[in-house]
């Protein structure tokens, strides 16, 4: 069976969850082989294996993370040229688009980005994406080389298959080039107790209509033990950190409940939560765009029906 190969995404040592979910999707495509650069490949070993990752090729170079995204870029494209594997599945975020995009130069091969599912199809690996700032959903296959596709988090349900697993220890050279711009410093992430943006499966999520108060927001986030964004509106007003900014110019999420509270629904959020699975709008303007795209609307003020909701769930809940 044809190798897949996966990017791991890590940090810390600690496995993503976005990680199990490119190995369940690798499945269907072929012989999953997990890519872990920097230290840490023995440990993820056990948790890679449980989802079906067949191999885990390590590269032990403490410095390649170090230097952004160009020496791990140079790492998949020798594994490539090793194995020739059916595909390439990387996670689609910042870092992860960029090595995708420096991975099909040097390997002359097609990219994809944001698919929400892969899948083998007639023509080879086909993948659903969204495209033109998620106003439409197309379906697409790479047509020379080797498939590279960037997966947005939360497009698959985790679903373990236990294998053997081994670890391949892999020598990769990395050249000078990759190593013009290195991080200097870092700074771990405030910890809020709640699940990162890009991975939540419920994100709850406020706008201009909270007048600077998040507070209801937060709580019917915690309720729902959710994430918590904000549009770009909010975020311009200095109501809300940048890091939790949904939209075209933010991150983008698909997550399997998407929460809009106070949210007009312009284009450019739209094009950053629309792919996920059920979505449902508070607004007082019952002639708000965001109505046009949710399962579920409520007409009324957040400020009354958030609070509602909050109190329900916790009832429900105890």
């Amino acid at each position: 069976m044809t190798e897949v190969l996966v990017l791991t995404d890590h940090a810390g040592g600690k496995l993503r969850k976005a990680t199990a979910e490119l190995l369940t999707l690798a499945r269907r495509l072929g012989e999953p082989s997990a890519v872990h650069i920097g230290p840490g490949a023995e440990a993820a070993q056990k948790t890679l294996a449980k989802y079906g990752a067949h191999k885990v090729y390590a590269v032990d170079d403490p410095d390649a993370p170090s230097y952004l995204v160009a020496p791990q870029a140079e790492i998949l494209a020798q594994l490539v040229e090793k194995v020739s594997p059916a595909a390439v599945l990387v996670p689609s975020n910042a870092a992860g688009k960029e090595i995708a995009a420096r991975l099909a130069i040097k390997t002359g091969s097609g990219m994809i980005t944001d698919a929400v599912d892969v899948r083998a199809g007639d023509a080879g690996v086909e993948t659903t994406q969204s495209v033109f700032a998620g106003s439409y959903t197309v379906t697409a296959t790479v047509t020379t080389g080797t498939p590279i596709i960037c997966v947005k988090p939360n497009s698959a349900s985790i679903e373990a298959a236990p294998e053997a697993g081994t670890v391949e220890a892999v020598e990769a050279g990395v050249s000078d080039a990759a190593k013009a711009a290195k991080v200097t410093d870092s700074q771990p992430k405030k910890a809020t107790g709640r699940p990162e943006l890009t991975e939540a499966a419920i994100v709850v999520s406020g706008g201009r209509g909270t007048g600077g108060d998040f507070g209801p927001v937060e709580e019917f986030a915690d309720s729902l033990g959710a994430a918590v964004g904000a549009s770009r509106a909010a975020v311009d007003a200095g109501w809300y950190p940048h890091s939790n900014q949904v939209g075209q110019t933010g991150k983008q999420v698909s997550p399997q409940l998407y929460v809009a509270a106070g949210i007009s629904g312009a284009i450019q959020h739209r094009a950053g939560m629309q792919t996920s699975k059920t979505i449902i709008a508070v607004n007082k303007d019952e002639e708000a765009p965001i109505f046009e795209l949710v399962d579920f609307g409520v007409v009324g003020d957040l400020f009354s029906v958030l609070p509602q909701a909050t109190g329900e769930v916790k009832k429900r809940k105890g």
